[in-house]
């Protein structure tokens, strides 16, 4: 192949990559408009000066121990097969990843490090990346259940619950159905590969290992302590909002933070640019101001708590991959660019 071919293909892969990454920054600049159109930039700048930064520190350990709890919750969804220290290692690289790169590959970039690292098929991992996912759907969706009613006109995030609440079922409901009927899930995975040549691409080892990262479904007092850790790490959470809101407002209330918290991990799974930019702040300060708290001042607290987050997980990520001998650009092309066998 020559030289001036490669620059075309080249060329035509980064326009296949705009074309996607388009409506997600087209998402984030809007959010970050409206963010500007309500912000007061003296109220904004003089929130930040006069906050309480030992709360913020409180917060900051809150955001470690969270980690620590989710590394937990991944090694039990893992069955094991990695060392705690790989999954906590490869869980802030993924966070690292996912401020920074598009089509949040930070999670096929977790199954991908923490396949090499632990000798794991790519497919196998991602599974349980998946049932993690699809649980923190289930329960943000509950947390906002459980606050709208405290929460006075919010029927727009009453609205958004259910219907993330019912889209999560459908996916659990569906991954413990297959992780029930492997034999079963596989005969019909081969009978649609025989029509779509795409879908034949992913056969091999990929599909049994894919439900094989099931397990979680088929053992439950696993599962159960797969959610019980879960529920924990969400409880963090909570205290760890609750902090930085009180960094900012003399006398924040729980509800705050657990409504915050829920139309915050809803408002970020919606396509945006990297890193939830814009859309994490505009979900908090809608959420806030459902209190009547002033908006520069929520979005303050919100831009502290986008912050913090790049700051440790992109502190622990960027040892990781460099301990890893990864680069951000080689992840992203061997993301990107990975065929089956290699994912195998």
């Amino acid at each position: 192949m020559g030289r001036i071919e490669i620059i075309h293909n080249r060329s035509i892969e980064q326009r296949g990559d705009w074309r996607h990454i388009l409506p997600g920054v087209v998402i984030s600049g809007i959010a970050i408009g409206v963010l500007i159109f309500l912000a007061d930039l003296e109220l904004f700048i003089g929130a930040l000066r006069l906050a309480d930064y030992r709360m913020v520190l409180t917060a900051m350990f809150l955001t470690l121990v969270w980690l620590a709890v989710r590394g937990i919750v991944w090694l039990l969804l893992l069955e094991g097969q990695a060392t705690y220290r790989q999954v906590f290692i490869t869980i802030n690289e993924g966070y690292l990843l996912n401020n920074l790169l598009p089509f949040r590959l930070g999670e096929l970039g977790r199954a991908y490090l923490l396949g090499r690292k632990a000798g794991l098929n790519f497919w196998r991992v991602l599974s349980s990346i998946v049932v993690e996912r699809s649980l923190d759907l289930a329960i943000a969706a509950g947390l906002l259940l459980i606050t709208l009613p405290f929460v006075v006109g919010a029927r727009w995030a009453q609205q958004a619950a259910f219907g993330v609440g019912i889209i999560t079922f459908l996916i659990l409901a569906g991954l413990y159905l297959v992780a029930h009927n492997t034999d079963r899930a596989i005969l019909w995975f081969q009978r649609l590969a025989d029509r779509w040549a795409l879908l034949s691409r992913l056969g091999g080892k990929a599909i049994p290992a894919f439900i094989g990262g099931l397990g979680v479904f088929t053992e439950p007092r696993r599962f159960l302590l797969v959610v019980g850790m879960m529920l924990l790490n969400w409880l963090v959470a909570v205290g760890q909002y609750y902090a930085f809101l009180a960094a900012f407002f003399p006398h924040p209330r729980l509800l705050w933070a657990g409504f915050g918290l829920g139309v915050v991990a809803l408002g970020i799974a919606a396509p945006s640019s990297p890193g939830a930019v814009g859309v994490l702040e505009l979900s908090l300060v809608g959420a806030l101001a459902v209190f009547g708290l002033l908006p520069s001042i929520s979005l303050a607290a919100a831009v502290t708590i986008h912050l913090t987050g790049y700051l440790i997980a992109g502190a622990i990520g960027a040892y990781g991959l460099a301990r890893d001998g990864e680069s951000l650009w080689g992840l992203y092309r061997n993301l990107r660019q990975m065929n089956v066998s290699e994912r195998e």
